[in-house]
């Protein structure tokens, strides 16, 4: 057969090689195995790219890839951070905007008395999400004249962002969830996935450069259990600053506060209300570098503090320790202890 190539106009070619012919039409491409000269068969190739044109299609290693691209969406947001312990729950957000002639965008929500969630990806898919999770807490206390239980709040959350992962012509929502809560059964942190997945967590960090926080809360997890709610919201004001670019600081602007408990309905604190968590906050880590630099300086003068002390009594080496015939000769130390 013949070996070479081609062009039937700019947009299709024939290349001819191995008993095969390859027609390439725009981005599709198919193979001709000659089997009959006149009856060519069509057997189609997929590439990566073509397998994440739709949410229905699996690629050959059993992966989805918009709901990829929709937890990448989640990672590029700002990060938030959920801790509780046995009687209060804690929701951090950090805050963005857009330029410095905008204001910043809320990323905490309250739902009800007893529930709210702090968001990082697409405001927008948050907005639609809260909104739905607020009528069912609204549509259980009209129904039931009872708050919603937290981890049925979260199943019913689930089960809609389920059905936009599995039918075409719609995409996965784009926002991970921190949901904070207490009922009967006491405090919760739920985190939510565009898979539809969510988790009930001790602790929970998301968003851009979550892993440092992530790695604060693993750290000092199990002080949380018994603390209060000052000690919390410090705690989660610390592992939302690791997360910080290093020349970004935390302010009353750029971040907000979400608390619920058995004695506290859900509140949001911001601005103001901020301002002697900061202030506390921002001594523990001056204080902290004090300590750093005073530990420094105290070594410094020791090492300088060594050859000082030295000086009045100079050190006896072996050589001189050794007897000597002539004891009456004094040491000759002096020239070698200067240099030294």
């Amino acid at each position: 057969m013949e070996y070479g190539c081609r062009v039937i106009d700019e947009h299709s070619t024939i290349a001819i090689c191995n008993s095969a012919e390859i027609l390439r039409i725009d981005q599709a491409v198919f193979f001709f195995f000659p089997l009959f000269p006149a009856l060519p068969v069509l057997a189609p190739v997929m590439f990566r790219n073509q397998y994440d044109n739709d949410i229905t299609t699996w690629s050959p290693q059993g992966r989805i890839h918009q709901i990829e691209y929709a937890m990448e969406a989640v990672k590029q947001g700002s990060c938030a951070v959920g801790l509780k312990s046995k009687q209060y729950a804690v929701i951090v957000a950090l805050k963005r905007s857009s330029s410095e002639l905008s204001a910043h965008q809320r990323k905490i929500f309250k739902l009800d008395d007893h529930v709210g969630i702090a968001i990082s990806g697409l405001t927008s898919d948050a907005r639609v999400l809260s909104k739905f999770m607020r009528n069912e807490c609204l549509n259980s206390r009209y129904v039931f004249e009872a708050p919603l239980p937290v981890s049925r709040l979260i199943s019913s959350v689930g089960d809609k962002t389920q059905v936009c992962t599995q039918r075409a012509g719609r995409r996965p929502y784009g926002v991970g969830l921190l949901v904070a809560g207490f009922d009967e059964s006491g405090t919760h942190i739920y985190q939510t996935c565009p898979s539809s997945n969510y988790y009930d967590c001790k602790a929970m960090s998301i968003g851009a450069r979550s892993q440092s926080a992530k790695t604060y809360l693993e750290r000092h997890f199990e002080e949380f259990t018994d603390a209060d709610k000052d000690t919390l919201i410090r705690h989660g004001l610390t592992a939302l600053r690791d997360s910080l670019p290093s020349n970004t600081k935390l302010s009353q602007k750029n971040c907000s506060v979400g608390i619920v408990g058995f004695d506290t309905a859900f509140t949001i604190l911001e601005e103001d209300a901020l301002s002697p968590y900061l202030s506390v906050l921002d001594e523990a880590s001056s204080s902290s570098s004090g300590r750093g630099g005073a530990g420094s300086g105290n070594a410094a003068a020791m090492v300088t503090d060594e050859p000082a002390a030295g000086a009045g009594e100079p050190e006896v080496t072996p050589a001189e320790a050794m007897p000597s015939a002539d004891d009456s000769q004094p040491p000759q130390s002096e020239a070698m202890e200067t240099d030294h």
